[in-house]
């Protein structure tokens, strides 16, 4: 098979970025980053120029989100994936239910069941392209949900479920689908998704429920001081992290929610990434040799799609040949192991890019099989 095909110069998207994992950064954004925010760049995180970046940072989370009177935006170092090791400590009181459907879900169940202080947690699973719900339990004091499974493009309505509080995986849902924070607890994510910034920060919107479990567990068990969310929040409300953050992440990150807010906030975000998700769905609908994975119309991700291709097209070389055109980071989730296309659709990402990819692709296979 020839691999060297050219797509035409005219049908290429004008930004080429469509990764699941790190987010497009707009160039507009880096350009704010070296001529607007150099000075910060290299100071203390502990004096004012930095601590009224976080406040600014915290107040613009708080707006997008609509966030209620009481709730609390805290933030720390590691990434996402720290908090499930900061829930274990600081914030399961001895057991969690969790929604499992697919790889992100099922580790932090797994971080969950290897910790020696907590019972083995409940598991509601779900095959692979399918959504699950919580239930009630009288035996949880956690349910643990996913608000989109990046690696399956599944995605999931955030809800209260009686007996416990509700933590939400939303790392890459946060800015680009719609939730209503009355009904969560903790609704954590990490900056280099919706949020077009680097990784290494977490974020949490926290409850006052939430605020005062994480005060009732941290003063009962030890902490590790790096994952002790009660430490993280006396450092938040500080306008602070505990250590030393990246600031161009946090620059960043400011950049880009300033400008959800000015477009028209979570309701125009969300709106934008179900115009791309549904310009790829429908393509994939009606093409003879794609599919959307997930069957279910309503558990359909819109920032993150996943397409199967049937046994005539080779999506590896698909994705090899959009990569050597410019058209980067579409190979699938590689633990999922399908023939497929995985494709961000974040708020960075344009629409109308969305609808060139499709075109390329159709460019792609017609080539290959001419």
């Amino acid at each position: 098979m020839d691999e060297n095909i050219v797509i035409p110069q005219d049908m290429l998207p004008h930004d080429g970025r469509f990764g699941s994992g790190p987010s497009k950064v707009p160039p507009q954004a880096l350009h704010e980053l070296t001529h607007e925010h150099s000075s910060v760049m290299g100071t203390s995180h502990r004096q004012a120029p930095v601590r009224a970046l976080v406040a600014r940072l915290k107040e613009c989370l708080a707006d997008l989100f609509g966030l209620p009177e009481g709730y609390e935006v805290v933030l720390g170092l590691g990434g996402a994936t720290l908090l499930w090791d900061a829930l274990a400590f600081s914030f399961i009181e001895n057991r969690s239910q969790h929604v499992v459907i697919g790889e992100f879900s099922a580790r932090f169940a797994e971080v969950i069941a290897a910790a020696p202080h907590l019972a083995t947690p409940e598991l509601i699973e779900a095959p692979l392209g399918t959504a699950a719900d919580p239930r009630a339990s009288s035996e949880v004091d956690v349910y643990a949900l996913i608000h989109n499974e990046t690696s399956t493009g599944v995605c999931l309505p955030v809800h209260r479920v009686d007996g416990g509080l509700v933590v939400v995986d939303a790392t890459s849902a946060a800015g680009g689908m719609w939730v209503d924070p009355l009904e969560f607890d903790v609704y954590y994510f990490s900056p280099q998704k919706c949020f077009a910034s680097d990784g290494g920060l977490w974020v949490a919107l926290c409850s006052e429920a939430a605020v005062e479990r994480i005060a009732s567990v941290t003063s009962g068990r030890y902490v590790p001081p790096s994952l002790d969310l009660g430490l993280a929040l006396v450092n938040s409300r500080k306008d602070q992290t505990y250590n030393t953050p990246a600031l161009a992440t946090l620059i960043l990150m400011l950049n880009q929610i300033e400008w959800m807010l000015v477009a028209g906030g979570l309701a125009w975000a969300a709106a934008r990434c179900l115009e791309s998700s549904s310009c790829l769905y429908s393509w994939a609908e009606r093409s003879p040799y794609a599919t959307p994975f997930v069957a279910q119309e309503s558990a359909r991700s819109p920032v993150v799609g996943t397409i199967d291709f049937d046994d005539s097209v080779d999506a590896p070389a698909v994705a090899r040949i959009l990569r050597r055109n410019g058209i980067v980071d579409t190979e699938p989730y590689r633990k999922l192991g399908r023939n497929q296309l995985r494709i961000g659709m974040y708020p960075a990402v344009e629409p109308s890019d969305v609808e060139r990819l499709t075109r390329c692709v159709d460019f792609v296979v017609g080539t290959m099989h001419e």
